[in-house]
């Protein structure tokens, strides 16, 4: 999975270049849970449902990686798997113990846009206009 958390506001990084430590900063940091309820959360991860309809999206997902021209090479199973996973921590985080089409398509990008390259340009740039494709050809249910 890949995140990006974008680029600092001018005066943060203003405060970097003039030496403030972000490892000063860190003991003022509130955590937003602790690693108890962490493992809780995990562990809950497997348990949300996914219908045979929603594993099928998410396979014709993976299967049009691996047969329209565009795309240099397939998702792997693994990377399925991954898609899943995250979908069902999306739902959990979302206070459902099911997985709807619509989380999918809110983890998509972070989840494959990095593993996919066009075949047009093998050097890796087109992931996110391949992860759009995806959403907008391949039907939901």
């Amino acid at each position: 999975m890949r995140l990006s958390l974008g680029y600092p506001a001018q005066a943060a990084e203003r405060a970097l270049l003039l030496g403030d430590a972000r490892r000063d900063l860190l003991p003022r940091m509130e955590s937003i849970l602790d690693h108890a309820e962490l493992a809780r959360l995990q562990a809950q991860v497997p348990k949300v449902r996914a219908s045979d309809a929603l594993v099928d999206y998410v396979l014709r997902l993976v299967e049009a990686t691996r047969s329209q021209p565009q795309f240099a090479w397939g998702l792997s199973p693994r990377a399925s798997l991954a898609l899943l996973a995250a979908a069902r921590a999306w739902a959990l985080l979302a206070e459902r113990d099911y997985v709807i089409p619509e989380d999918v398509q809110a983890v998509l990008p972070s989840v494959v846009g990095h593993r996919l390259r066009e075949r047009a340009d093998p050097a890796g740039h087109g992931g996110g206009s391949l992860v759009q494709w995806l959403l907008r050809e391949v039907p939901a249910l």
